[in-house]
Parts: C-alpha cells; sequence; structure tokens
C-alpha cells in the first residue's frame, strides 16, 4: 500500500494529511471551508483515495495561507507516498465536463516541479479568490515533485470550473500512479 502522513505547524496554520493512494475512496475531511472540503471530497472520491484532511488557520486574515499550506503538505504527501516511483505509469490525462466548464490535466510524475495554470478567470465563490486555486496546485506540483498543466478549455460558472479542475486532476493523477511495471519510468536511470 503506497501510503503516507504529514503535519506541519506554523504561526498561521496547522495541516494533517493521510493518504492512501491505493485506497476506496474513504474520506475524513474538515479543512473550516466548505467549499475546498468538497473539492478534497471529489478528490478522494474520483481518485479512489482514502484521504483525511484536518486544517485549520488564520481565515480571519484570508485564506491565501490555509490553501497554500494545504498544498504544500498534500504535494509533500504524495511525494513521500510515491517513494521511489518505480513501477508506476508516470504520465496521466483527464479530460472531465462539469456541465458549461471543460477542463484539461496533464500530470507527469517526473521528480521535477513545474506548473502550467490556463485558468484565464478571476471572481469569487462565496468569499474565496478562484486565484488561490493557482497557488495551491504551484504548491502541489513544487512538493509533490510533479509536472502538472491544467487548462480550461471553457466555463462561465466559476464552481463548475474548479470543480471541472479539481476531479480531472484527480483523474489525471490517478491515471499516472498505476503500477504498469517495475522499473523506473524513464531512459535516464532517475526521476
Amino acid at each position: 500500500m503506497r501510503k503516507a502522513s504529514l503535519k506541519r505547524k506554523t504561526k498561521e496554520t496547522e495541516v494533517e494529511i493521510e493518504l492512501n493512494l491505493d485506497g476506496c475512496g474513504q474520506k475524513d475531511i474538515n479543512t473550516s471551508i466548505g467549499f475546498l472540503d468538497h473539492m478534497f471530497e471529489l478528490f478522494s472520491f474520483h481518485g479512489n483515495f482514502d484521504l483525511k484532511l484536518k486544517a485549520k488557520g488564520d481565515i480571519h486574515v484570508d485564506y491565501h495561507h490555509l490553501i497554500e499550506d494545504i498544498g504544500i503538505v498534500l504535494g509533500k504527501t504524495i511525494d513521500k507516498a510515491l517513494d521511489d516511483r518505480k513501477g508506476i505509469k508516470r504520465y496521466g490525462f483527464a479530460s472531465i465536463p462539469m456541465d458549461e466548464a471543460l477542463a484539461q490535466v496533464s500530470v507527469d510524475l517526473v521528480g521535477r516541479a513545474f506548473l502550467s495554470y490556463n485558468v484565464p478567470f478571476k471572481g469569487f465563490i462565496k468569499d474565496i479568490d478562484i486565484n488561490l486555486f493557482e497557488e495551491f496546485f504551484r504548491a502541489v506540483a513544487n512538493h509533490g515533485k510533479i509536472t502538472l498543466h491544467i487548462n480550461l478549455l471553457y466555463g462561465k460558472d466559476l464552481h463548475h470550473i474548479v470543480e471541472a479542475i479539481f476531479k480531472a486532476f484527480s483523474k489525471a493523477f490517478k491515471d499516472s500512479i498505476t503500477i504498469s511495471g517495475e522499473i523506473l519510468p524513464s531512459t535516464k536511470g532517475v526521476l
């Protein structure tokens, strides 16, 4: 079983994550932000990951610290759970619609951090600035050592846009961690 857990506490946030990449979609999520809880429920369900996520922070200031720090801890937990990455498929892709929105996500678990985030929308879902999700995915990519391309082809409703992105990320990531052999998936011999 590819599992990992991590805790991170700063003066601004406290985040604890347990992740089982080979789970069955069990979840226990409390970030103190309802919409964010919903996104992680989707991530767990559509990737079939077991996820325990407890997070709290200085949301009286704004949501930036908490959302970014959850991304940092999730990225580190993913990296730890993947261990040496032997036998994984390495690449994953998903194109997911959510009503009028269509998001495409490509993942390469190459061991190099990179984010391309092409979501040309601004605005708020309730009181969450949707630009914070770019910071979240940047933190996941950087700390998970993931090359991650997120493209919104089109959409109008901000909730649908972010939901399509989370579902596509979940499916693409699940595809990339699929065991397809026993060797390290690189002609260089290292990731």
